[in-house]
């Protein structure tokens, strides 16, 4: 258990030595009638606004596209949503197509030649163009639907791993990796007898790339790491690691699922062999991800699950299989969903991953810098610098407080969101001595005043706690 969740009783003042809290305000409510595009209150699109926006946040311009930060709760707070690392919330656009899906062409995509069946396929195999653009693969059969990140990375253990692999290969992983790109690998090595071999932090709390690259032999059959960590707020040199894996002929596997949300990612210029991400942390729906693969690598794997789609022809003897990607898709998709996240990318590109990558930077510095006031606090990962770049993030840990007491009062008491536990990085965070952290993740919906009335609240919460010492 990383820690019990308390009940704690509402208190109309917590410490009588704070000023009352005021928390951030809501904006303007939210209009239904809002396109894939946001909007300023004007009605002006991001892309339209340019220099004459500045002086508005882009935080405070696409809130209005999110319902659920409009809405009081707990003792009458204003929600402040700071777990988006764990998930993201959907803009209006995103949760009209699933709608629209649902009640205009809800059918299997496909296996029908009448209209609800062609156009279903029509918009499910667009939402895979969509992905492919987005990220710049060659081709969108290079796109494969899974159910998530986690399955992603299991159809690649279990597929291309098991194919692949053999007693003595080493698959080269870092300590801070999330537990869906550590435990597949396990299983890979309990049954190949392949090593996992883990690279260390280094001195300013990133994974060693130094000793990675040291590590790198011709044993090394394929490399597995994460582009963003979702703890460390770090983030590694994929282009560097990528070329120096291949200098050995091994693979190169990029968990993105903190990246491709957040800024660009062009898979031609990182080259990896595989990348993966899911939906939800990208303001689409649940229940869905991707795989990327090269096609020559995919075009040589074998399938993962059996079943109708990723047929060729069925005799009662033996079956031939689909091309990449249906190979890989046994079964009815998730198709609501992944047309989903098709709007949820033409709501992303509508406002630029450039400008949301530059926003989150100014944010991450400013979380950083006054969460580092907070006393006795220990943020992990690097010190924000000219040369290194944190995401928009911080896990910590207040001296003397379980990180759950500290989630569990600033939701009741304050109505502010965090995560706590270990983030489904439990290695990373034996190494660095602790059980469990706490966790605010930001994303571009996110203000300045969600950061201060954060700290504002963690203060009178530390305050709350000290004073039973």
């Amino acid at each position: 258990m990383d820690g019990m969740a308390l009940k704690f009783p509402s208190f109309k003042f917590l410490n009588p030595n704070t000023s009352t809290i005021r928390s951030p305000p809501l904006l303007r409510k939210f209009s239904s009638s809002s396109s894939s595009l946001p909007v300023s209150a004007s009605g002006t699109t991001l892309r339209e606004a340019g220099p004459a926006s500045n002086s508005v946040s882009l935080g405070q311009l696409t809130r209005p596209d999110f319902p659920i930060l409009h809405q009081k709760i707990n003792n009458g707070s204003n929600l402040v949503y700071l777990d988006n690392a764990a998930t993201s919330q959907k803009p209006i656009s995103v949760l009209k197509a699933l709608q629209d899906y649902y009640e205009s062409y809800n059918s299997n995509v496909h296996r029908g030649i009448h209209y609800l069946s062609a156009k279903a396929t029509e918009k499910y195999e667009q939402a895979r163009e969509k992905i492919a653009a987005f990220i710049n693969a060659e081709e969108s059969r290079e796109i494969v639907f899974t159910r998530n990140a986690t399955e992603a990375i299991n159809l690649v253990a279990y597929t291309w791993g098991f194919a692949n692999l053999k007693s003595g290969d080493e698959v080269l992983l870092t300590i801070a990796e999330h537990h869906s790109a550590i435990v597949p690998w396990q299983f890979v090595a309990q049954k190949t007898g392949a090593v996992l071999k883990f690279v260390n932090l280094n001195e300013d709390e990133v994974p060693d790339v130094l000793q990675l690259k040291e590590m790198i032999s011709s044993k090394t059959k394929l490399v597995v790491v994460h582009h963003i960590s979702n703890t460390l707020a770090s983030s590694l040199p994929i282009e560097d690691i990528v070329h120096w894996a291949h200098a050995v002929e091994a693979k190169v596997l990029v968990d993105a699922c903190q990246s491709v949300p957040h800024m660009p990612v062009d898979v031609r210029d990182l080259d990896a062999d595989f990348l993966v991400a899911s939906s939800h942390k990208m303001c689409g729906p649940t229940g869905v991800g991707f795989l990327y693969g090269k096609s020559d690598i995919l075009s040589t794997m074998p399938p993962f699950l059996g079943g109708g789609e990723m047929i060729s022809d069925v005799f009662l003897d033996h079956s031939t299989y689909a091309e990449p990607p249906s190979r890989f898709e046994a079964g009815t998709p998730a198709i609501g969903e992944a047309i989903g996240l098709g709007a949820a990318i033409d709501y992303l590109q509508g406002i630029g991953m450039q400008k949301i990558h530059e926003y989150e930077m100014e944010l991450a510095n400013y979380l950083y810098e006054n969460l580092s006031t907070v006393p006795n606090i220990r943020i992990y990962g690097p010190k924000p610098s000219k040369g290194v770049n944190r995401a928009a993030l911080c896990s910590f840990n207040v001296k003397n407080i379980h990180p759950t007491d500290l989630a569990t009062f600033l939701d009741q008491q304050h109505g502010v969101a965090i995560r706590s536990g270990h983030h489904c990085a439990q290695p990373l965070h034996r190494y660095l001595g602790i059980n469990a952290s706490a966790r605010a993740s930001l994303y571009f919906y996110n203000t300045k005043e969600d950061v201060d009335y954060f700290i504002q609240a963690l203060n009178d919460t530390v305050s709350f706690f000290d004073s039973f010492k």
